[in-house]
């Protein structure tokens, strides 16, 4: 049991599932309502509790959903403007590039 035990506390946060996540968090006095937090809010509430700094290394180059989200409405208003003056090849290459923004939320 040792070894399990000391290969747990080795494991880092953003590679623990949910569940165990959520195991820790419960030993951790300050922190409440870990079945309502997903992986992220329990990984971030876990750093505060223990005094973790996040430096933010792994940051998303692509942005946060909303950000994505916000850039797709605006192209989509650009291509609707290239539908209405026929240009079919612009409005075209709107529509590749809401797809493939539509692909990263998916990812993100």
């Amino acid at each position: 049991m040792g070894k399990k035990e000391k290969e747990a506390k080795e494991k880092p946060l953003e590679k623990m599932t949910a569940t165990e996540l959520r195991e820790m968090a419960k030993g951790i006095d300050g922190i409440t309502g870990t079945y309502g937090m997903n992986k992220a809010e329990l990984i971030s509430a876990i750093k505060d509790a223990k005094g973790i700094i996040d430096n933010g290394v792994k940051k998303s180059a692509a942005g946060t959903v909303r950000q994505i989200k916000e850039k797709i409405r605006e192209l989509r208003k650009k291509r609707q403007a290239y539908i209405e003056a026929e240009d079919n090849k612009m409005a075209d290459i709107f529509r590749h590039r809401i797809s493939r923004l539509k692909k990263k939320t998916r990812r993100v």
